[in-house]
Formats: C-alpha cells, structure tokens, sequence
C-alpha cells in the first residue's frame, strides 16, 4: 500500500480494498450496480472502466461467476485494482488490464456479461473536479456512453447481457441509445434518494438482440442495504 492510500473493509470483511486517500473513491453506486447485475454461473463477465475493482471483486465473492477481466484507463486506479485482486487472493477469478475501452484489449464476443458504471456527467455540466482521477470517473470527458455500448455490443456472446447505473433523468436517453447498439433493456430497477423525492439513478439490464419486454423490479431509497457499508 502506498503512503496516499487506505485499506476499507467492507461485506463484514470479506473484502479488503485498497483506495486512494484523497483521490476518487468509488461509491454506493458501485455496489447497487454489482448486487443488481443478474450473473450466471460460470458466466465470462467483463468489468468496463472497473476503477479500483470494487465491482469485480464484488462478483467474485458473491456470486458463482466463471472469470473477470477488468478494464480500467487510468495507471493509479488499474494499479489499485491489481493490488486488490491480489490482496483478496482472486486472482484466480479477476484478470486486470490497463487499457481504453475504446481500443478494446479483448476480441469480440468474448463474454457472457458486461457491466460498467460509467461517468454520467455531461462534460460541461456542473464543476469538473480539479483531481483528474476524480473528474475522468464522473464526467463524459475520456469516456462517453456511445463508447460504452459500442464496447459492450463487441464484447457480447448472441443474447449476452449488458448492465450499468445512470441517471434517472436520462432513463429515455439511454433507452434510446442502448437499442440503436441492438442491446434491448430487458430488466430496470430504480433508485430514490427517500419515499418523498424524485428518482435519482437507474439500473439497467439489457439483452443483445434481445426481444422487447422490459421487466421493472421493485425500488431502492437510500443506499439500499449499503446505507452502513
């Protein structure tokens, strides 16, 4: 561990993860997207813009997934990544590599599974945080959602299955999106701050050349379980 950096621990200890101290830090938003995601066992899940890992590492532990490659841009975070795979003895499971999704590393229809929780600020919404670590994982500055589903619809086995996080306010946007990638949203759960206030955030599932038929699961307030992580 480097002296600008922490061990969390977190699944009643079941995971020891390793962040930085100031830079970005990934959110519950993370884990609502990794309990969300509907793994088969032995499925080939590839973790897109995986950050320090967290929902790989995640996978690996709770569910009977086969084997995880991680993608992540940047060196701090995909170094972080590394470390925490080895930390938690998954290297067996969880494969890490540094590179952009744009250029993608792995060749087509490699996996059963693709999950990404993307930046979904609009470049020139809001303050762009002055860390760069910090700014790349929430603005559409590297990354753009476009370059998310055309990475995920390569990476797709016939009927593999795609899900992220994204704002509420967006939902039809996204929708749109995912079907001009041929990806059909097929299962949707939704986020609200509390009882009284306005979605927040959306977890989407879809297929690839999916049948239309949209399943909405019952909704998340708060932090969901992950109100004390």
């Amino acid at each position: 561990m480097k002296s600008n950096e922490t061990i969390d621990s977190f699944l009643n200890g079941r995971l020891q993860i390793i962040q930085s101290r100031q830079g970005y830090r990934f959110s519950v938003d993370a884990l609502l997207l990794a309990e969300f995601v509907s793994v088969r066992s032995e499925d080939v899940v590839v973790d897109l813009g995986a950050g320090c890992g967290i929902i790989s590492l995640f996978l690996a532990v709770k569910t009977k997934v086969g084997r995880i490659v991680a993608i992540e841009l940047q060196d701090e975070l995909a170094s972080q990544a590394e470390r925490n795979i080895v930390l938690n003895k998954l290297d067996k499971k969880i494969a890490i590599i540094q590179g952009d999704l744009r250029h993608l590393p792995i060749g087509p229809a490699f996996a059963h599974m693709v999950v990404c929780n993307p930046p979904y600020r609009r470049q020139k919404s809001g303050r762009i945080n002055p860390d760069s670590s910090k700014a790349i994982a929430r603005h559409e500055l590297s990354t753009k959602v476009n370059d998310i589903l055309s990475a995920g619809k390569a990476l797709l086995k016939e009927g593999g299955r795609l899900a992220l996080i994204y704002p509420a306010n967006r939902l039809a946007e996204i929708f749109e999106k995912m079907r001009i990638h041929k990806i059909e949203p097929k299962r949707l759960q939704i986020v609200f701050p509390n009882s009284y206030s306005h979605a927040k955030l959306a977890m989407i599932e879809g297929r690839l050349q999916g049948k239309s038929g949209l399943k909405i699961l019952p909704p998340l307030f708060g932090q969901g379980r992950f109100s004390v992580v």
